[in-house]
């Protein structure tokens, strides 16, 4: 049991073919070797060109079209869902499907123009959906959807300020309190999809939704940062960044290399791991607990990174917003992220969801270990040695009285050929004080 345990817990190293130290162990210290760096660092350039010459800006980006003709089959499908009937000829209008979305999911916090939102001076149609918490496709946009829906207000933040305002309140659907939450969020999500695409008004691409936590941007309204003549802070370049088209649509075409880079580099681990390694399928599962791995996705990924802030630089011109327009900022992202896991998991502070994980996969092991043991027991000979006590067992059971149970002894004894521990009968030897029990 104590063994069974050092295995479960990792105190000793998990073996297949149960050789503790064994240095062919597939759950040994995983380490890269050249290869594997050569493959990580390749990835990582590939997804760094593809960035460069397809993604881009949302002003020349080659994929960016592509996108948004998906988004706007999202939007078209969805309002299918919702009883979109368009008129004949409007079938394929992502004009018209947005226009029914309206229609079908109005909210009271949708004031587009400065002038209706007083003290929002810079708030105009192409920036009001940074500007409205509500709008944000992600937990606080949720928050401050519900929040406003049920006070009848309008949540906005510019430069650095919190701004609430009463609105006109339309009733929410929903005869309880659940009922009503689970409406407002219907209306909440219904709404987001009428607006991702842009509005159903405007002549060209429309001002779309921000990237998730994109609107959170609007706290640092601090620095001073060159903008052609001008220079302004963080929350105005942000801004102006979001009006150019950095929006929710152009978020998918930045995580197109940032998804070809991640899944690349898995697919090449996975490949040498089996064919170069000899490791079976069933190890070869590319989840985060191999330190390998973990480390060809942070050189591929901040290879990726490195290409797209130096073409950010070089191409920018020290000006901040033509900066973060061509920055990635999907990719630097995923990066932050990885070392911050991996940091965390060299200090030992890794989540409890991984700790699990780790500790399921040693069971599996220890499990497999056993398993070969087990399959190397001769079973026929098991089976015949069984058998006599089988035999024996059956026996004392129809035994009914001493005598018989004597008998049934008296025969096992003779049939193994063992001989009895005394001499004589049993009756003169235990009316003997000297004599005693002699197995041999």
């Amino acid at each position: 049991m104590t063994h069974f345990y050092q295995r479960f817990t990792g105190q000793v190293p998990l073996q297949p073919d149960g050789a503790e130290g064994d240095s062919t162990s597939y759950f040994a210290e995983d380490s890269c070797d050249t290869t594997d760096y050569i493959a990580a660092a390749a990835c990582g350039v590939l997804a760094g060109l593809v960035d460069i010459f397809l993604v881009g800006s949302p002003a020349d980006s080659a994929l960016l079209p592509w996108t948004d003709a998906q988004v706007d089959k999202a939007v078209m499908g969805f309002a299918d869902l919702c009883g979109w009937s368009p008129r004949q000829g409007k079938e394929h209008s992502v004009a018209s499907a947005i226009g029914f979305l309206e229609r079908t999911f109005p909210v009271n916090y949708d004031q587009p123009y400065a002038q209706k939102v007083p003290g929002l001076s810079s708030m105009a149609a192409k920036n009001h959906h940074m500007k409205s918490l509500a709008h944000a496709p992600d937990l606080a946009g949720l928050f401050f959807s519900l929040l406003d829906q049920f006070t009848g207000t309008s949540t906005f933040l510019s430069e650095g300020r919190l701004i609430t305002l009463r609105s006109e309140s339309g009733e929410l659907q929903g005869g309880s309190l659940l009922a009503k939450l689970f409406c407002g969020t219907a209306n909440w999500f219904g709404h987001l999809m009428s607006d991702v695409a842009g509005s159903s008004g405007a002549a060209k691409r429309g001002s779309g939704l921000v990237i998730p936590f994109y609107e959170f941007f609007q706290l640092c309204d601090f620095g001073s940062l060159p903008v052609g003549q001008y220079r302004n802070t963080v929350a105005t370049v942000a801004t102006k960044v979001f009006q150019e088209g950095y929006d929710a649509r152009f978020g998918l075409t930045l995580a197109i290399p940032v998804a070809l880079c991640d899944l690349s580099i898995r697919l090449l681990w996975v490949l040498r791991r089996h064919f170069g390694k000899g490791v079976p399928w069933s190890e070869c599962v590319p989840d985060d607990s191999h330190k390998d791995l973990r480390l060809m996705l942070l050189l591929g990924h901040a290879a990726l990174c490195l290409l797209d802030g130096a073409d950010a630089l070089i191409k920018s011109g020290g000006n901040w917003v033509l900066f973060i327009l061509r920055l990635n900022l999907i990719a630097w992202v995923r990066l932050a992220w990885l070392v911050v896991k991996e940091a965390a998991l060299r200090l030992g502070i890794a989540s409890p969801l991984q700790k699990q994980l780790d500790a399921y996969r040693r069971i599996n092991a220890s499990l497999k270990h056993y398993l070969a043991q087990l399959e190397r027991l001769d079973y026929d000979r098991f089976r015949q040695e069984t058998a006599r006590y089988q035999e024996l067992a059956a026996l004392l059971q129809q035994a009914t009285t001493p005598e018989a149970l004597n008998q049934a002894l008296r025969s096992q004894y003779a049939a193994l050929g063992l001989a009895l521990p005394y001499q004589g009968t049993f009756d003169s030897f235990m009316e003997d004080k000297d004599a005693v029990l002699e197995f041999k």
